[in-house]
């Protein structure tokens, strides 16, 4: 089986579209390697925000640490336009859950990425059980049971 026929096998239920900026672009005119994480992080907050994962209420300091992020580059990516970034949830443990992204310029693969991801507790300064309330809502996000 292809790479491409495995990822075209998974599902990505949530995208994320972010404008390519000028000021994203290297000495060799294209996106920097660091900037597709900076693209990663934005989609990664959004995922976090749909499944009511952030740390934007006071009351409630429920959050995520990033354990670890990786990405595979597979083609240059160039000013102008916008890059699509899908995401979706691969697995989910006990504290943590893998974030997986498809990055994409006008339906073509640029790269591929990875997030762990872990729920914390910034009052606590502790990663917490990820709930049954919560592993219902990615749930729901992907369409699928977890």
């Amino acid at each position: 089986m292809s790479e491409n026929t495995k990822v075209l096998e998974k599902i990505f239920n949530t995208s994320y579209t972010i404008r390519i900026d000028w000021a994203d672009l290297d000495l060799f005119g294209h996106v920097n390697n660091v900037v597709f994480f900076k693209y990663i992080q934005a989609a990664r907050v959004n995922y976090c925000e749909l499944i009511g994962l952030t740390s934007l209420d006071e009351a409630d300091k429920l959050s995520f640490m990033v354990a670890s992020s990786q990405c595979q580059f597979k083609k240059p990516l160039h000013y102008p336009g916008e890059i699509i970034v899908h995401s979706r949830v691969d697995w989910v443990k006990n504290t943590s859950l893998q974030l997986c992204y498809r990055l994409e310029k006008s339906g073509e693969l640029i790269a591929e990425a990875q997030d762990v991801i872990v729920v914390f507790d910034h009052r606590q300064k502790t990663k917490v059980l990820i709930s049954e309330e919560l592993r219902k809502r990615i749930e729901v996000r992907e369409q699928r049971p977890l």
